[in-house]
């Protein structure tokens, strides 16, 4: 009697393994991986995924590479993830198509798909979550524009051409010109690779080649630290605008070397993945994108309650 008690335990506690080697009483894993580590963003989309985490009672990891121009580090960080069989995934991409490989791989494991930031030419992503790219971007073209009385010369500096934020902003931008503001001319796009020294180059070599720049668009946290360091270094006065947040961008828009910039929701970004991943593992049905929303801000308006939530150190 007492053995076949025994044999009962043990088959009982066998059970309980699932396929990834956790047990079913224990939370289910999320790895997220995001487009890169360096940038304040990235910490605050981990802050709102950690907080939706311990929300929904799920365990997560979160990393990226150590800069958004590594796109093959990116995708050796996916393929490790997904060796760990969890239970859904999150993964905001550097190259909308390099990753499409490998999340075919976890759908087909039946594993759930959740793109943020940036997301993939494929449908395997059960939503994302993300800013709309392309009318943030519109709308510092508008501003752009209004400050620089909708004619002149303008230069843009992008963190990549791969990316479904890079593209986006890009497009969002020059598009907004071409349609709204035909009376500004586009001298120059450039690709910084986010970085925000590398970005200083570019902007003091733009200001150089383009002796009557009236303005810049950074179209991320990178890009905009970067643009502000050349224009303050080549000491020409032009209208600069960002995208994100960060301290050196707000400590740029409070001295007046930034007119403003674009914000995104990083916390809600985060908590937004988690969110949706707890979702689809409870069977939930999930829209194909969630728009987290974006705010203009300058130092006319940073103290405001619902803009000071969404900027970021």
């Amino acid at each position: 009697m007492l053995k076949r008690k025994l044999i009962s335990a043990v088959i009982g506690v066998g059970a309980l393994v699932g396929v990834s080697g956790l047990t079913y009483a224990e939370e289910p894993y999320i790895p997220i991986i995001s487009k890169g580590f360096q940038h304040q963003f990235w910490q605050a989309v981990k802050a709102g995924a950690e907080q939706s985490a311990q929300a929904n009672n799920v365990r997560i990891t979160f990393e990226g590479p150590e800069t958004e121009a590594m796109v093959d580090k990116q995708i050796d960080m996916l393929s490790a993830a997904l060796a760990k069989k969890p239970q859904a995934l999150g993964i905001a991409a550097l190259d909308s198509k390099a990753a499409v490989p490998l999340l075919k791989r976890a759908q087909s494991s039946k594993i759930p798909v959740i793109a943020f930031d940036s997301g993939v030419d494929s449908d395997i992503p059960l939503t994302t979550c993300a800013t709309d790219n392309l009318a943030a971007a519109a709308l510092a073209a508008d501003k752009m524009a209004e400050m620089i009385g909708n004619a002149g010369e303008v230069g843009v500096i992008v963190h990549d051409q791969t990316s479904r934020t890079g593209i986006d902003r890009r497009d969002g931008f020059l598009n907004e010109m071409k349609t709204k503001h035909p009376g500004i001319k586009i001298v120059s796009v450039q690709y910084g690779a986010g970085d925000h020294l590398k970005s200083a180059e570019i902007a003091k070599t733009m200001i150089q080649a383009n002796p009557n720049l009236k303005g810049i668009f950074g179209a991320n946290e990178g890009s905009a630290e970067g643009a502000a360091i050349g224009v303050k270094e080549s000491g020409k006065k032009l209208v600069l605008i960002g995208f994100d947040s960060g301290k050196e961008q707000k400590e740029a828009i409070m001295s007046g070397l930034m007119a403003g910039a674009i914000t995104q929701n990083p916390v809600g970004i985060g908590k937004c993945v988690v969110d949706s991943a707890a979702k689809a593992l409870k069977g939930e049905t999930l829209p194909k994108k969630i728009d987290t929303g974006f705010y203009w801000y300058d130092k006319t308006n940073m103290s405001d309650p619902k803009i000071a939530a969404v900027l970021y150190d």
